[in-house]
């Protein structure tokens, strides 16, 4: 079933109907159903949304993709400000969504909860953490929906699922009432399947931009690198369509010192936010941990002071290196992820390279606290792939516009051919 015609069923089906389309996703938590009142009128009006299983919706609990927490949790009484935002815009509030185990995987498959169904590429997998989210959305059963972007569970399951997908500047939409995994990385972004509705929920989350808006293409050739040779046609024919209407990008390099030394960073710092924040709950009801996640805590647990502090001290020139060379009118056009999502099949160790490999893409814009929007523009063997836009920091809401500036003209999801 394609998206549109999920919608379709949906909207003119019966209850039963409308509940065995979202079963067979495995998209959302299957929590009782609460009242979440929204406003009559408002921006999003005729809008439905959902929110990943880290946000607080009042009368629903907060899982975060693990039992223990969700026994933990109790039901909320009150709801996050994000979400309360989309409700007093008028967007209406269809469900929680499968989130992978603590928000700590890259590859949308819930030891505890399933693996939510890839609606673009259905034997691929939907990428996390923000997994259910993208699920609910490629598979037309919401018009957009929230989820959090730390190391790319915006970005990532975007790529794969065929979205407009945003991990916003660090601090720019509010965190509070959500579930954290590490702080200084943590945001709160959104999925869509068009531009046009990208931007009417960018214009109640972001509001207007405070910096200029970015005008200057760059072409980071470094990061290109790490692009699969099976994707590197597609990417470049759709980089190729972005340049003819956004104007030809100049080359740029990113990379500071080396690809190992920004992974590295990454990992070690989100390892100690990690455990500083997990830590606690697993080590007094130790849980069992699904399979990647387990072993990503344990590294976290053996993070060294001293490998903080040189992290630390590495992340602070990273984002010097990154200001300096955006300027306040610099946009990275970049792949967002190494190449199309794995198959639902493949191994664990499988799946855990592809993730390393994506941190290496990936890592840029969480180091510096920076904008990127993936755009479904490019793809292969039937599945689609993600380019990005990344800017200055505070220049979230120009990124959208150059997104509705490219779909205006007819670049818009790409062939997954």
């Amino acid at each position: 079933m394609t998206p549109a015609s999920a919608a379709a069923a949906l909207a003119g089906g019966t209850g039963a109907d409308c509940q065995a389309i979202a079963d067979s996703t495995h998209a959302f938590v299957p929590y009782p159903a609460a009242p979440v009142p929204c406003a009559p009128a408002g921006p999003l009006a005729g809008l439905s949304f959902a929110a990943k299983d880290l946000f607080d919706v009042a009368g629903y609990p907060t899982g975060g993709g693990n039992p223990i927490v969700l026994a933990l949790s109790g039901i909320k009484t009150r709801t996050a400000p994000a979400v309360q935002r989309l409700l007093d815009a008028g967007a209406r509030f269809v469900g929680k969504t499968v989130t992978d185990e603590l928000a700590f995987s890259m590859n949308g498959q819930n030891a505890h909860f399933g693996a939510p169904v890839n609606g673009a590429a259905p034997s691929r997998i939907s990428g996390g953490s923000s997994s259910g989210s993208a699920s609910a959305v490629s598979n037309g059963l919401c018009d957009f929906a929230l989820g959090t972007d730390t190391g790319g569970s915006v970005r990532a399951p975007a790529s794969h699922c065929g979205l407009y997908g945003l991990r916003p500047t660090h601090g720019r939409i509010s965190l509070q009432g959500a579930l954290d995994l590490a702080p200084s990385f943590d945001t709160c972004g959104w999925f869509t399947r068009d531009a046009a509705t990208l931007a009417r929920v960018a214009d109640v989350l972001l509001g207007a931009d405070t910096v200029p808006a970015p005008t200057r293409l760059l072409w980071p050739g470094d990061l290109w690198s790490q692009l699969a040779p099976a994707a590197e046609a597609s990417a470049r024919a759709a980089a190729a369509r972005t340049q003819a209407v956004l104007g030809p990008a100049a080359p740029a390099d990113v990379v500071l010192d080396s690809f190992d030394a920004m992974y590295w960073a990454f990992r070690y710092l989100q390892g100690r936010e990690a455990w500083l924040t997990d830590g606690p709950l697993i080590e007094r009801y130790a849980p069992p941990l699904g399979a990647g996640v387990a072993e990503r805590f344990a590294f976290s647990r053996g993070v060294t002071d001293a490998q903080v502090a040189d992290a630390t001290a590495f992340r602070g020139r990273f984002a010097a290196h990154l200001d300096a060379l955006l300027g306040h009118d610099g946009v990275l056009l970049l792949p967002t992820m190494p190449d199309i999502a794995p198959l639902r099949a493949e191994p664990e160790s499988g799946l855990e390279d592809y993730r390393n490999r994506a941190i290496r893409l990936l890592c840029a814009a969480g180091l510096a606290g920076v904008p990127q929007l993936s755009l479904p523009l490019a793809g292969r063997d039937g599945a689609p792939l993600g380019l990005s836009l990344l800017g200055p920091r505070g220049s979230d809401r120009a990124l959208v516009a150059l997104a509705q500036r490219l779909a205006a003209a007819g670049v818009g999801p790409g062939p997954a051919a």
